[in-house]
Order: C-alpha cells, then structure tokens, then sequence
C-alpha cells in the first residue's frame, strides 16, 4: 500500500524543489480528472461553507505562500491542493480526508498544474546566480 504523503511532512523539507518533488504526481495532461464528472467538485469548491472556511484556513496557516515556502509568496490566484488526491466518492460521501488540514497545501496557478502534470519548468524559481566564467566552454 502506498503511503500517504502530509503537510507536517512536507514542512520538513526547506527547499522549494524538495517540497515540489515530494508533492508531483506525474499525471498527463488532458487526463480526465473525477472521471469526467468535474462539475460535482467544481460546485462544491465554488459553494460549500465547510470547505469555503477550511479554504481560509489553509490560505491563513500558510500566510498564501507556494506550497507553504515564505520565499514563495502567491501573487495571484490561491489554489488549495489536496496532497493526497480526493475521488468523487469521497467528494459525494464528505469523507474528512476533504478538510484535513494535514492533507491540504497552498499552491499557484502553475505550481498547481506542475504537480500534477510533473513539469517543474512551471515553477516560478528564482534566477541563477551567475558567477565569473560559468559559460566558459573549456573548463
């Protein structure tokens, strides 16, 4: 059985790649999510009280950071990430691994899509630092 990953785990790590690695899931894209029947989680994460005040919860415990990283503020749209993903039927049933605080994380827009479809290009990682003669060919 696989375990599952959690947010006190996650915290762990210190490096944003790390916590990236530790969360991708290596999907595809175009792959169908909820088996086609996206429209019961999109109303509910657009309308449910319970979820709309964990939403505010997370955004709050993780100061709206990419994946919780202070160095990583989120500029525009928060996305809440299951770390775990969810199925329909847990969606249906109102499992509590939904509002699990330890199995949620906030991520951007492509950090969202890069976890899920295992591109790190997305990233928003900060510029290299150059140092005398990095592009040296001979050395």
């Amino acid at each position: 059985m696989k375990k599952s990953k959690s947010y006190t785990e996650l915290m762990t790590l210190p490096d944003y790649v790390d916590r990236y690695e530790y969360l991708k899931l290596g999907g595809s894209v175009g792959e169908l999510t909820f088996n086609g029947h996206r429209h019961y989680n999109q109303k509910f994460y657009s309308s449910d009280p319970q979820w709309l005040e964990t939403k505010k919860r997370v955004i709050l415990r993780d100061d709206g950071c990419d994946m919780g990283h202070i160095d990583y503020p989120i500029y525009g749209r928060i996305i809440i990430h299951h770390i775990n993903p969810i199925t329909i039927e847990q969606l249906i049933n109102r499992d509590p691994i939904i509002f699990d605080l330890d199995n949620l994380i906030c991520v951007s827009h492509n950090t969202h899509n890069a976890i899920h479809y295992g591109d790190s290009s997305l990233l928003h990682l900060p510029p290299v630092e150059r140092v005398a003669f990095d592009t040296c060919p001979w050395r």
